[in-house]
């Protein structure tokens, strides 16, 4: 009776090969249009124009930056920019959210104008809130001359401009953000609130003591996004204040526009961008860790 051998495979096949074969594409394309451009950022702050050379000059152009008072106005700007926007849209998000969470036509139309601001171009809707903002006669001061009370310059004082932007981006990020929420909601489990009704949680402790914890990742992931749109979303700035008055508005990327653009000062420009880069990393990093930290609690109770 003949004995049939099994063939074996080639001891030196790669058992990842057919994964990294499928990855290769989207790894080049990473590679090329996301770490590239960031090495070459990194080159570009480290070296200087100096009679149509290109001279190394070490961390010169991050010297110049910090000294620069206006980098240190377009950071504040941006802190305060971020402070502003951040926490109230995601308690609008959230709010919003709770509202709507039940599957109703009302509320499935509620949630579609809610989202429809996401759908308007930053473009559109800086031209849009221009007129808006015109005094004496936009539409926000036509309003409140209704009600007699005179409407300020809202973006030609420098004590209200950046505040007058912050309800633009407001208005534009809410009804994005409350589509996540929306989604964490419908991942609580519907015991959860009925132990709680049980034992006489009212709607305020319901809030605490359930939806909250449950939605804390959720709420960390939509925190790093808002940050990223914080530092990201500049549109605004160029249709409607031009960083003005009196640099109000500046923010980290507008003064890198400036900066490239305007001064021809690429260095300084590649410094400022690695700065912004550092801290939204050390931001979003914070944010992800502690979502991490919070769910291994959780898991270990």
């Amino acid at each position: 009776m003949a004995v049939r051998r099994r063939l074996a495979l080639p001891a030196w096949r790669p058992k990842g090969l057919l994964g990294l074969a499928l990855l290769a594409p989207s790894l080049v394309f990473l590679g090329l249009f996301t770490y590239w451009p960031v090495l070459q950022v990194l080159w570009q702050s480290l070296h200087a124009e100096a009679r149509r050379q290109t001279v190394f000059v070490g961390l010169g152009n991050y010297r110049a930056l910090f000294a620069d008072p206006a980098f240190a106005a377009a950071l504040v700007n941006n802190l305060v920019y971020a402070l502003g926007t951040v926490v109230p849209s995601l308690v609008l998000a959230l709010g919003f959210a709770l509202a709507l969470s039940s599957s109703t036509r009302l509320n499935a139309a509620l949630r579609a104008i809610l989202f429809l601001p996401v759908l308007i171009p930053l473009v559109a809707a800086s031209s849009l809130f221009l007129f808006i903002f015109l005094p004496q006669v936009g539409l926000l001061d036509h309003y409140l001359a209704k009600l007699g009370v005179q409407g300020a310059n809202w973006l030609g004082d420098p004590d209200v401009a950046l505040w007058s932007l912050m309800g633009l981006t407001i208005w534009k990020n809410a009804g994005y953000y409350m589509l996540f929420f929306l989604a964490g909601l419908q991942g609580i489990p519907e015991e959860s609130y009925e132990a709680a009704r049980l034992d006489g949680a009212n709607s305020w402790q319901r809030l605490r003591y359930v939806t909250l914890p449950y939605l804390r990742p959720t709420l960390s992931f939509v925190a790093v996004i808002a940050l990223l749109n914080v530092v990201t979303q500049v549109d605004h700035i160029f249709i409607l204040t031009k960083g003005g008055p009196s640099d109000s508005t500046n923010l980290l990327l507008f003064y890198v526009y400036q900066q490239a653009v305007e001064r021809y000062d690429l260095g300084k420009a590649a410094a400022a961008t690695v700065v912004s880069l550092a801290l939204l990393l050390a931001l979003s990093a914070t944010s992800l860790r502690r979502m991490e930290r919070r769910t291994d609690a959780e898991e270990a109770r």
